[in-house]
C-alpha cells in the first residue's frame, strides 16, 4: 500500500518473522552467538527464553538456515496436548511414520532413527518452540531422548525456545535432572531506545527504504509505547506508515505516530498501546475505559515533553486540537 510511496522494496515491518530482516543488536547477538556455541559444541540442552514478540523464533530460524547438511534437524512449533502425544510430535517432526500412538514403539523407532543418523556421521538435533506450553512430564520424556547414546556420544541436542514462563517451569524441584543436562540458556532482553532507533533504520534500509524515516523524538515514542519488543514495535511502525502515507508525509512524525496510537488505543483492538486501569475506579466498565484512556493521553504527552527535553522536537497536538510542548 505504502511501499512505492517511501520507496520500499517490500514492507519494512512485517509481523511475521524473517531472518532476512534480523537485527543483531547486543541482545540479538549474544542470543545468536549462544545458540551457535550451543549447537557447535553438542550442547545436551539449550534453552532460549523471552517475553511475546522478542525474536526468539527470527534467532531460531536464522540458527537452522545455518546448519549444514551433517545436522539433521526436527522442529516442533505447536506444543498443545490436543495434538497427540511427545513422541508422536517427535516422530512428525524428523518425517517418520506415526503408525501406532504406543509411546514404547515410537521411543524405539526415533532412537534407531538416532543410530542410523549417527552411523551416517551426522548429528540430530530437536527444536522445540513455544516450550513453555510442555507440561512437565513432556520435558521429562525430552530429558530421557538425551539419554540414547553411542559409546560417549549424545545422539540428540535439545533446544527449547519459550516465553518466561517456560524459566520458571524449570525451576520446579521435580525438573531438577532436566535443567541439570541444561549447558546453554539465555533470555532476550527487549530493546533500548538507542537501539530502537538502529532497529526502526535497519528494518527501512534492509526493505530498500532509506534510514531516518522516522524523526528521532518519534522513535522514542515507539519504544515508550512498545516497551523495546520488537514485534509490537513493527505493529507501531507499520500502522504509523500507512498513517503517514494516507496523509501524503514523506517522513513520519511523532505528531503522526502519537495521534495513530491515540487513535488505536481508543478503539481498544490495538496491542501495542500502554493501556494501564491499576488503581482505577470506576462505576462502569465504560467508564473505567474512559478513565485509562485519559490517563494513557496524559502519560504520552508527559513522556513526550521528556522526550522533547533530550532531543528538541517542536510542538505536539493533543487529540482534542489543543497543543502541548511535546
Amino acid at each position: 500500500m505504502y511501499e512505492q510511496h517511501f520507496g520500499f522494496r517490500e514492507k519494512p515491518f512485517s509481523l511475521t518473522p524473517d531472518p532476512a530482516f534480523l537485527f543483531l543488536g547486543a541482545k540479538h547477538m549474544t542470543g545468536i552467538s549462544l545458540l551457535r556455541y550451543g549447537l557447535m559444541n553438542r550442547a545436551g540442552i539449550t534453552v532460549l527464553t523471552g517475553d511475546i514478540g522478542a525474536g526468539k523464533t527470527t534467532l531460531l530460524r536464522q540458527l537452522l538456515n545455518e546448519t549444514g547438511e551433517d545436522i539433521v534437524v526436527g522442529l516442533i512449533s505447536n506444543t498443545h496436548e490436543s495434538f497427540g502425544n511427545l513422541m508422536q510430535w517427535v516422530a512428525v517432526a524428523f518425517g517418520l511414520p506415526v503408525a501406532t500412538d504406543s509411546k514404547a514403539l515410537l521411543y524405539e523407532q526415533f532412537a534407531q532413527f538416532l543410530i542410523a543418523q549417527y552411523a551416517k556421521g551426522k548429528r540430530t538435533v530437536l527444536v522445540v518452540d513455544e516450550a513453555q506450553n510442555l507440561e512437565n512430564r513432556s520435558l521429562e520424556e525430552l530429558r530421557l531422548l538425551t539419554n540414547i547414546n553411542a559409546d560417549k556420544d549424545q545422539l540428540l541436542q535439545l533446544v527449547l525456545a519459550g516465553q518466561p514462563e517456560l524459566r520458571e517451569k524449570l525451576q520446579q524441584p521435580s525438573l531438577v535432572q532436566f535443567v541439570q543436562r541444561i549447558a546453554v540458556d539465555y533470555h532476550l532482553r527487549p530493546l533500548g531506545p538507542d537501539e530502537t532507533a538502529q532497529y526502526i533504520d535497519h528494518r527501512l534500509i534492509t526493505a530498500g527504504g532509506p534510514a531516518g524515516l522516522f524523526d528521532p523524538v518519534a522513535c522514542r515514542f515507539i519504544h515508550y509505547q512498545s516497551g523495546g519488543v520488537p514485534r509490537l514495535i513493527n505493529a507501531i511502525c507499520d500502522t504509523s506508515l500507512v498513517y503517514a502515507y494516507a496523509a501524503g508525509e514523506q517522513r513520519v512524525s511523532v505528531q503522526t505516530v502519537f495521534d495513530m496510537v491515540i487513535e488505536r488505543v481508543s478503539s481498544g483492538l490495538f496491542g501495542a498501546g500502554i493501556l494501564d486501569f491499576s488503581g482505577l475506579a470506576a462505576d462502569s466498565p465504560a467508564e473505567l475505559r474512559k478513565k485509562g484512556l485519559e490517563r494513557a493521553r496524559r502519560r504520552a504527552s508527559l513522556f513526550l515533553r521528556r522526550a522533547n527535553a533530550d532531543l528538541g522536537l517542536g510542538k505536539i497536538n493533543k487529540p482534542d486540537g489543543s497543543g502541548a510542548r511535546a
